[in-house]
């Protein structure tokens, strides 16, 4: 397996065509951030501002690009086949939905343009040095609430291809940060109204089922373990009018485990409050059926990075002078969660974060990371960990021994997909 080396012909190619695109990539960048296409509830799925941008710039460049794909009207696939040949095939991943009220708090302005700069520095080298090789950008939206990629996994769009790569800007650099698997809800109470001053006894009160759910989780949180795991919920519906005993109230909760099978012990305890606060107050059973009502929304994967992807990344990372968290230290930052998590259990991936250096306080989703995200220094930033990406890439597609430990070193499987 070769050292790595940010002289070769191949490298040199790579840098050079990122660094020549970075005035179109700042100018993508700061108009989807200007643009924000917000990722809540029933607005999923309608980034069609930065779809359309991402889709003309990429046909521009001179990639085949396929817009609303795998039945998704946002996603889009770009790709790029070498005169070498098909070869190995490797992918990037962009995101560009945004969060409510506060944009693009979490970056996905730069991940979007991030995933554009690899692809395009893969190419460029492809058409210089006309190795083997074909490289996939996948536009994936809607991974703050949607699951995008889950369901591209589900509509074959990794199926050929043999690694997937992608960069997330945050307070920290590195590759192997936790990420948890979680589940989210929709849960439902249905009670009887009666009048709260007059008649309340001949009510149902589903309001007070709701806030039974909140007191059995907080109760249960003493009995979990705070490093693995994570309850949280809002109530979108708590009733219309105080002098009314509510019906019916609604409410999001959201479960995280720090592993698959953290998540999966965790989940029928937390059914367990939900049914039990049901059974406490009667909002139980009404026609011969149960008035609770449990969806689950979408289901995602830990992060299970894989070890010799994310080494070689954080490699090139030093050699551009990033200061790396070690690994051991890297287990213990808790970040949330993200689809990508899917990706890493269906074929070799990484989410490796890099750091664009919020305001103290400001970590991703926050108004302070939304500033920081349209800064230079953000941009800049994200050239970098492009480049770190991209050069992985390169070396999986032309040394056939860090290709082989990539794949002996993947623990996961396409046994996976039906379970997400």
């Amino acid at each position: 397996m070769s050292e790595i080396n940010l002289t070769n012909e191949y490298a040199n190619t790579a840098i050079k065509a990122i660094d020549d695109k970075s005035e179109d990539l700042r100018s993508i960048s700061l108009k989807i951030h200007e643009n924000p296409e917000l990722e809540y509830i029933y607005l999923a799925f309608k980034e069609i501002f930065a779809h359309n941008l991402l889709v003309e710039y990429l046909k521009d460049q001179g990639f085949k690009v396929t817009p609303s794909a795998y039945g998704l009207e946002t996603a889009f696939v770009a790709e790029f086949t070498s005169k070498g040949g098909e070869g190995r095939v490797i992918s990037f991943n962009s995101e560009y939905d945004a969060l409510p009220e506060i944009g693009h708090a979490c970056g996905h302005n730069l991940i979007a343009i991030g995933g554009v700069a690899a692809a395009i520095a893969i190419k460029a080298v492809f058409e210089k040095h006309e190795i083997p090789g074909k490289v996939k950008l996948f536009g994936t939206p809607a991974e703050e609430n949607g699951g995008g990629k889950i369901i591209l996994i589900k509509a074959g769009a990794y199926n050929d291809v043999e690694i997937s790569l992608m960069i997330h800007p945050s307070p920290y650099e590195g590759s192997f940060f936790s990420h948890f698997a979680n589940e989210s809800y929709s849960v439902e109470y249905f009670g009887r109204n009666a009048h709260a001053a007059g008649i309340p006894w001949e009510g149902i009160n589903a309001l007070d089922a709701m806030i039974l759910a909140f007191n059995n989780i907080g109760l249960l949180r003493q009995q979990i373990k705070p490093t693995e795991t994570r309850i949280h919920g809002i109530i979108n519906n708590g009733g219309k009018a105080p002098n009314v005993i509510p019906d019916y109230t609604s409410a999001s909760f959201t479960i995280r485990g720090k592993t698959l099978e953290v998540l999966n012990a965790l989940k029928p305890r937390v059914y367990g409050c939900f049914e039990a606060a049901g059974e406490a107050t009667g909002c139980t059973e009404a026609n011969g059926t149960k008035d609770v009502k449990i969806f689950r929304k979408r289901r995602v994967f830990d992060v299970k990075a894989n070890v010799t992807l994310g080494e070689r990344y954080e490699e090139y990372l030093r050699k551009f002078g990033k200061e790396i968290i070690p690994k051991s230290e890297q287990d213990g930052v808790f970040l949330g969660s993200t689809d990508q998590g899917n990706v890493t259990y269906v074929v070799p991936s990484i989410h490796a974060l890099y750091d664009i250096k919020p305001p103290k306080g400001s970590g991703n989703h926050t108004i302070g990371f939304t500033d920081a995200t349209k800064s230079e220094f953000a941009h800049n930033a994200t050239l970098f960990a492009s480049k770190g990406i991209a050069l992985t890439a390169l070396d999986f597609l032309i040394d056939d021994e860090f290709a082989k430990k990539v794949k002996d070193t993947f623990d996961g499987g396409f046994h996976w997909v039906d379970s997400m």
